[in-house]
């Protein structure tokens, strides 16, 4: 029997004809693709993608790895791919060299980026203020970090935020002097001064406790006054129980109208003045007469405003101070304080000690 014509012409190709031509086409496109793929991973590695106007701060914490990170960046808008960052930092064998820390990222390439933080450039940095430094001090801290103290300092000049309740009865002529409570900041160094004046004056709010301002209160003090006592207290003796001492002392002379006489309030002059002279850091007689506002020996009453940023001990010194027979104290260059009833006494103390 013959077949028919018409029906062979109508057969469809056996299965196998189109995976051999699907297979040769996709052979044949493999190469386009490959170039397509290498093509989309430069442009989203080394070209920037996002755009903002304000750096993004981020913090990497310890332990995470490249996936991890790569999403966190995502997520915040640094990049646009975090497959792209975690194929770029495996191929450079980069992956366990990421290190941990807050950085401050501008709209840059995932090639800059992976960098940076192989790098550690973290943008923020630790700051110690300790207890007793004045803000000239602080301001030279940050020029030494890679900021600008002057900037600082300036802000701290015309600082005022009302949420805080301490500055409620700080004269609007005088700046933080005083306010700058001495502990540890983190601080990115492209922060604006009053980011980090912002955050010590919440921690001072926290350590100035309800309790202590009730205390302040009753006394009928300022909170301005107690700052300023605590700054002289600071610079002038070391020990707890010592400071409870002198702040009496200091308190008692104030009452009676005796002039306070504090050697540091001279220090702090001469430092804010920039006055040198070839006494060794001692106090001259001549020093003593220096025309200030912060002058304890010509002028009676507490000086202008604070000489230093006291820390606790000295801020609970100055609230709660120690009634005594005292009116005098010396600090020995050993560190230990030597408390005298009399003026006689005190020369003599003087005399055996500060030879």
């Amino acid at each position: 029997m013959r077949e028919n014509p018409t029906e062979q012409k109508n057969q469809s190709p056996p299965p196998d004809s189109y995976r051999r031509v699907f297979f040769r086409l996709s052979i044949g496109a493999m190469p386009l693709i490959v170039i397509c793929l290498i093509a989309v991973f430069l442009y989203e590695t080394y070209l920037p993608h996002a755009s903002y106007a304000i750096a993004k701060e981020i913090t990497i914490s310890p332990g995470l790895g490249a996936r991890t990170i790569g999403a966190l960046l995502k997520q915040k808008g640094v990049i646009r791919s975090k497959w792209a960052f975690v194929i770029y930092i495996s191929l450079r064998g980069e992956a366990s060299s990421l290190k941990q820390g807050s950085y401050s990222f501008a709209p840059l390439s995932i090639r800059h980026i992976a960098s940076m933080l192989v790098r550690g450039d973290a943008d923020e940095i630790s700051l110690t203020i300790p207890e007793g430094w004045n803000t000239i001090d602080i301001g030279r801290s940050l020029d030494a970090r890679g900021m600008d103290g002057s900037a600082f300092i300036a802000h701290t000049m015309r600082y005022h935020d009302n949420r805080f309740v301490l500055l409620t009865d700080k004269p609007a002529t005088h700046g933080l002097e005083g306010y700058l409570f001495p502990d540890t900041y983190r601080v990115f160094k492209s922060a604006p001064p009053e980011d980090l004046i912002t955050k010590i004056m919440e921690n001072l709010e926290k350590k100035f406790t309800l309790e202590l301002r009730e205390a302040v209160r009753l006394q009928n003090k300022t909170i301005f006054e107690i700052i300023t006592m605590a700054s002289l207290i600071e610079n002038e003796v070391v020990s707890d129980a010592d400071r409870a001492l002198v702040s009496g002392i200091l308190w008692k002379r104030l009452s009676i109208g005796m002039p306070l006489q504090v050697d540091a309030t001279i220090a702090y002059i001469k430092k804010t003045q920039g006055i040198v002279n070839n006494t060794n850091g001692a106090i001259s007689r001549e020093d003593t007469k220096i025309d200030s506002s912060y002058n304890t020996y010509r002028y009676r009453g507490l000086p202008a405003g604070p000489i230093g940023n006291p820390g606790l001990s000295a801020i609970t010194a100055a609230i709660y101070p120690k009634s005594s027979p005292f009116f005098y104290y010396l600090s020995t260059p050993e560190g230990r304080t030597i408390f005298s009833k009399t003026l006689e006494e005190h020369n003599a103390a003087k005399a055996e000690h500060l030879k």
